[in-house]
């Protein structure tokens, strides 16, 4: 009599168990299937109606071949292209992969002698500006990839880069007042210039004084 309520009790034991796991794994199926296929998918493809080109990663092409995106920053180090913001990514400036901040507090001797290094930079490529430099040319972002200058930053290079690639700064100017953006919906954040698109201006600026 034991033997036989020993057997009825695993048989019951067992029946539960597939009770149990057959609708948690029919659910773990269909969510997965939900989603990491069928949501992936909806929202992609709704971007891609919507809004193509930034679901697209907003590129930028230039003659044909791909330059970069707006959304990230690049190390522009030549006097006669607009610098953009310095980056504490690894192993090299603007790394997408790696996005970071500096994480050095103010008062870190580090972050102090990087600043110095990074004044010095600018003064010895344009050694007759006597100007200010703005905060933003000298210190990172938190995400290390800012594509993004203040107009006051992108004013502070006028003269270098007019120089170097024989403009007037009158001209100059007018390519950063151009490609300036306002704040977001006209209330959020400050106006600000987007370094790629800027240099990429002013190289066609430079290939039409040329002609």
């Amino acid at each position: 009599m034991d033997r036989i309520i020993e057997n009825n009790a695993a048989i019951g034991f067992k029946e539960s168990i597939k009770q149990t796991i057959r609708p948690a794994a029919l659910l773990f199926v269909v969510l997965t299937i939900i989603t990491g296929i069928v949501y992936p998918l909806v929202t992609t493809g709704i971007g891609q109606w919507l809004m193509p080109k930034q679901a697209g990663g907003s590129l930028i092409e230039k003659d044909g071949k791909l330059v970069g995106s707006t959304l990230i920053g690049q190390n522009f180090t030549e006097a006669k292209y607009f610098w953009g913001r310095p980056s504490a990514t690894a192993p090299y400036p603007n790394n997408a992969a790696a996005s970071t901040g500096s994480n050095l507090g103010p008062l870190n001797p580090t972050l102090a002698e990087a600043v110095k290094g990074r004044v010095a930079a600018l003064k010895n490529a344009d050694i007759d500006n006597s100007q200010p430099i703005p905060v933003d040319l000298v210190t990172t972002s938190a995400s290390g990839l800012d594509p993004h200058i203040s107009p006051a930053a992108a004013y502070y290079q006028i003269n270098r880069v007019a120089k170097a690639r024989g403009l007037s700064p009158e001209t100059v100017q007018a390519l950063i007042n151009n490609n300036t953006e306002g704040r977001q919906w006209g209330v959020l954040g400050e106006p600000r210039v987007n370094v790629l698109l800027l240099n990429i201006a002013l190289d066609n600026a430079t290939k039409t004084s040329a002609r």
